[in-house]
């Protein structure tokens, strides 16, 4: 499937691209965007009227007559940007010529549009509370296709620079967890305050200490029981995670029953500036541990031509040093396919999943709970086929 945008501009307007840290006066442009989203919100828009709705993660997406990219079989109907909602009437097989693995394709009322740039979101507003519980901070899951953010403060991150240069909305996507440290009420309307270095550890979590507000209505308060552990009964010694990097796929084992199945996107075999075939991404194979969870976690990493700065990467579950995680990922659904810089990215509903079921158990309160190996929690057996 070609596109004509480079990866360095399509990573920074699907908002995770790693951009140099500007710390010079703003231009005019700079300003009037900080301007139009500062202080104040917006209020959540009027999502789609769908059970599934699909939110586009790349620029200049087509939509085509018949699930497929060849240009002998179908035609370009239109072009849908980054963000864009479709209604996602269900998921078909299709025919990707190109080199691309995954043959899905979304199928909505105006066409097909293909599915590996199209996340699945629902749209389920909540009841916002109008103070903090007992006077505290909480985790709160965004549960809508987006949230509109205002900016507080002092630009200090390359994903919101990016957002400046290219003047795209700062926004928190269905799936991603926040902490929230502040509650007002402006107009009638709860909004939450999102304070993105919830553990106060700054660069050494890679976060950056900026403030965002947003629509209290598009984030659900967690409770206990979004993080109550699955299966504690269950002995740790039996609880085992396969992966299997051949075929780009996950499995929770207790004992040799399977419990949990989940495709994933592992690391790339390939420098994606030049293009030359690279372990430097890939997913590490063999006996790793789960050794860190943390509930979610700014990620950035990289160089300005091939790396990224995203922020509230939720549901954190850290196998390999404190590099490499099985994360919930919100911005693709590629799973199927090596995409990640050495991670594995799941569905954020997978990440979710496994974060509870693995040890050792993580509560609110803690927010990470991290061991020293060779300490561990449960066992993943990364493999894949060597060719000599």
């Amino acid at each position: 499937m070609k596109r004509q945008i480079s990866r360095r501009d399509f990573l920074k307007l699907a908002g995770v691209g790693l951009g140099a840290m500007a710390f010079n006066p703003f231009s005019s442009k700079e300003r009037d965007f900080l301007l139009e989203y500062y202080a104040t919100p917006k209020r959540l828009p009027q999502f789609p009227a769908s059970a599934i709705i699909g939110r586009v993660t790349d620029p200049d997406v087509d939509i085509r007559s018949k699930p497929t990219n060849d240009p002998n079989l179908t035609t370009s109907l239109g072009k849908l940007g980054a963000d864009s909602l479709v209604e996602w009437n269900r998921e078909v097989l299709g025919n990707v010529i190109g080199g691309l693995t995954n043959q899905r394709y979304i199928e909505t009322p105006q066409g097909y549009v293909y599915a590996s740039i199209v996340q699945p979101t629902r749209n389920l507003p909540n009841t916002p509370v109008t103070e903090l519980p007992n006077g505290q901070g909480f985790w709160a899951e965004v549960t809508v296709p987006y949230i509109e953010l205002a900016h507080e403060g002092v630009v200090a991150s390359p994903w919101m620079q990016d957002h400046i240069t290219y003047n795209f909305p700062p926004r928190l996507y269905y799936g991603q967890v926040v902490w929230i440290d502040q509650v007002r009420t402006n107009n009638g309307f709860p909004e939450y305050r999102w304070n993105e270095d919830a553990y106060g550890h700054g660069y050494g979590y890679g976060a950056y200490g900026e403030f965002f507000w947003a629509d209290g209505a598009g984030l659900k308060v967690l409770t206990d029981v979004d993080v109550a552990p699955i299966n504690p009964d269950i002995d740790p010694n039996e609880k085992t995670i396969s992966v299997d990097l051949d075929y780009q796929t996950l499995s929770c084992m207790e004992g040799a029953r399977e419990v949990y199945f989940c495709r994933i996107s592992s690391g790339k075999k390939y420098d994606p500036v030049t293009g030359i075939v690279t372990d430097a991404y890939a997913t590490p194979a063999g006996t790793l541990f789960t050794h860190w969870k943390i509930i979610s976690k700014n990620m950035t990493a990289g160089t300005t031509g091939a790396g990224y700065s995203t922020p509230a990467v939720p549901w954190c579950t850290f196998i390999s040093g404190e590099g490499i995680a099985i994360h919930g990922a919100f911005w693709h659904n590629a799973f199927g396919e090596r995409r990640s810089h050495g991670c594995i990215n799941v569905s954020p509903e997978d990440s979710k999943w496994i974060f509870r079921w693995t040890t050792p158990a993580v509560s609110l309160v803690q927010g990470e709970d991290r061991k020293s190996l060779p300490d561990h929690g449960t066992i993943v057996n990364s493999s894949e086929t060597v060719f000599l």
